[in-house]
């Protein structure tokens, strides 16, 4: 079987729902993204937008912490 997708392959072939269950899906500023809570803020995982322009935001680059409340 072949998949042509942009979709990373641990979401496809989740081995361990741990490492999963942590992450948690939010929209900012209209970008929707995967995010995971640390402490008072969160921590971008992923973004999920069709946007390109969205991937070009300092402030939500995978790695970033943005506050829990906008």
């Amino acid at each position: 079987m072949i998949l042509h997708t942009i979709v990373p392959p641990e979401l496809i072939f989740q081995n361990s729902d741990e490492v999963f269950s942590s992450q948690i899906s939010i929209t900012r500023r209209g970008i929707p993204m995967i995010v995971e809570q640390s402490g008072h803020t969160y921590k971008v995982v992923r973004i999920m937008s069709s946007n390109p322009d969205d991937y070009l935001r300092a402030e939500f680059s995978p790695g970033t912490y943005i506050p829990l409340q906008e």
